[in-house]
């Protein structure tokens, strides 16, 4: 006879009953919680609540017994970090210009139908949390590169990215970021600078931080740098507003051992008219409506006042002196000229680091009037992507459309179509071959359109727009600007999720040389858009 505990193991129905008893008593509990909590208690404590097992651990609980104290922890890994009472500090200024409330779509009928507390605080950050830090030198080791990853341009993850189109996403439900490890403590500590509550993992892909070398000289590295993050606005009682950047880049020269910082410089770059994305609940769940708008911010940087200086200063002898002289003013520290052995531009740099992020970016984007200019001298066709947000920046994820529509690949995703069309090998090969390629934004051409100062450039826009349906258009035309070929992205996403003896339109047919549809039908657009546009090519 089996012992009693193998005889329950290998008994299936005693299995299931203890499976369904499981989860009846886990819905029983679920129930228990909303008629002590309410939903609104309940969304909250579900936000803390990280394995959903409906009791808070002392970790999970961490957040809100900072917020009543007001007491950090500081984290196990600085407690491991002895710092050196000799090393050197790096004095850090944050700067920031509130978002342009203006720039935000919803603006347009005067935030109708938004209530005031949703925007609260958003319209509340209008200064940096910290305009002054000093950090020790030491804390920049980790944006010193892998001994395998010494040649210039050559990118590696400082914090890697966890997500993709197949993982899906994290919660929208969360108002307090996890504790930060190991060389994401850095990252948070100085986006902390800007508002309390950054997470250096974004619920969306592709996360984290990428870097490479710049310029390499004797003793020294410049580290270029791009981060995804984003920011939690609101706390409870209020619902979730997330507020998220289209990234982070700059660049650091610090020495090859990390102790001496000579330059440093991170910002959101405002070189476009749309940079940040925004979402917020109007719900206690996770599956509440929630809003999607994006806007204009003028400035958020981060640079140093100078180059990190010793925290002590000794003589020949060893002997700690005094910071200042005689008369009283600060000792002026006099630091080497750099001689750099190797170095790269920082485009090239900065497009490394798009490329790692972004696999689609291996073909070349231009901007919109440039795409034209190239195209007309290289006798190519311009293959342009017009779009409500930026293509090539983590704010390009939803195109305003509910939420649920684009957590995985569904119509309207632009973000299905970057981590999947764009970056396949045979697309990738006939837009370098064929095409010019750019994309913008519709908002840029629509400015472009009523600029009359270039009419050629007006009567481009204007060709585009006439195209355009909401979210995103792929429009194939040729250097006059003349349209040959345009999709929506609803409607490819659609005919791509047939199957392909439903498709009905022979517009767009299945190849059976790719097995990935979307893939053939994208192969498939951009063929009958160089068929169609032979005769004018010809000429």
């Amino acid at each position: 006879m089996l012992p009693v505990y193998e005889a329950i193991i290998t008994n299936p129905g005693l299995t299931n009953q203890k499976r369904y008893y499981r989860d009846g008593e886990a819905a029983r509990q679920q129930e228990l919680a909303l008629k002590s909590l309410g939903s609104e208690g309940l969304f909250l404590f579900s936000s803390l609540d990280t394995n959903n097992d409906l009791y808070l651990s002392p970790e999970e609980f961490k957040p809100i017994a900072e917020k009543l104290t007001g007491v950090a922890p500081v984290s196990e890994f600085e407690e491991e970090e002895t710092p050196d009472p000799g090393g050197e500090t790096l004095s850090v200024v944050a700067k920031f210009q509130p978002l342009v409330m203006e720039t935000m779509t919803k603006s347009k009928d005067g935030f109708l139908g938004i209530s005031h507390v949703a925007l609260s605080g958003l319209r509340n950050w209008t200064a940096p949390a910290a305009p002054m830090s000093a950090m020790l030198a030491t804390q920049f080791k980790a944006f010193l590169p892998p001994k395998n990853k010494l040649e210039l341009g050559d990118p590696w993850w400082i914090i890697p990215s966890e997500l993709n189109i197949f993982t899906g996403y994290l919660s929208n439900n969360r108002f307090y970021p996890p504790p930060p490890k190991g060389k994401e403590i850095i990252i948070h500590k100085l986006l902390s600078m800007f508002h309390p509550r950054p997470f250096v993992k974004t619920r969306f892909a592709p996360q984290g931080a990428v870097a490479c070398i710049q310029a390499i000289s004797t003793f020294y590295y410049t580290i270029a740098f791009r981060i995804h993050a984003e920011f939690q606005l609101n706390e409870p009682p209020r619902f979730p507003f997330w507020f998220s950047p289209g990234q982070f880049t700059g660049h650091i020269i610090l020495s090859k051992d990390s102790s001496h910082v000579r330059e440093f410089k991170l910002f959101v770059p405002n070189n476009r008219s749309l940079n940040v994305d925004m979402e917020w609940l109007y719900g206690a769940s996770e599956s509440s409506n929630m809003e999607v708008d994006i806007g204009y911010l003028p400035q958020m940087e981060l640079e140093s006042t100078g180059p990190s200086v010793p925290s002590v200063i000794h003589d020949e002898n060893g002997n700690v002196i005094d910071s200042r002289d005689p008369s009283g003013e600060p000792i002026q520290f006099v630091f080497e000229e750099i001689t750099w052995q190797q170095e790269i531009p920082w485009e090239e740099a900065a497009r490394k680091l798009e490329v790692a992020m972004y696999p689609f970016k291996k073909v070349s984007y231009l901007p919109f009037t440039q795409a034209f200019e190239r195209a007309k001298a290289e006798k190519k066709l311009v293959h342009s992507i017009l779009l409500w947000g930026a293509l090539d920046d983590h704010q390009f994820r939803k195109q305003g459309k509910p939420l649920s529509v684009f957590l995985s690949p569904a119509p309207g995703s632009g973000r299905t179509l970057r981590e999947t069309v764009l970056e396949s090998s045979p697309i990738l090969a006939l837009l370098n071959e064929s095409f010019v390629s750019s994309w913008s934004l519709v908002k840029e051409l629509e400015e472009l359109q009523s600029n009359n100062e270039n009419e050629f450039y007006s009567k481009l826009a204007a060709l585009h727009l006439e195209k355009y349906t909401f979210p995103v258009e792929m429009i194939i035309c040729l250097p006059n600007g003349t349209v040959v070929h345009h999709i929506n992205a609803n409607y490819f996403l659609d005919i791509t999720s047939m199957k392909p003896e439903d498709v009905e339109s022979s517009i767009f047919s299945f190849s059976s040389n790719f097995e990935d549809p979307s893939t053939a039908t994208y192969l498939q657009f951009l063929k009958e858009g160089l068929q169609r546009a032979k005769p004018y090519l010809q000429t």
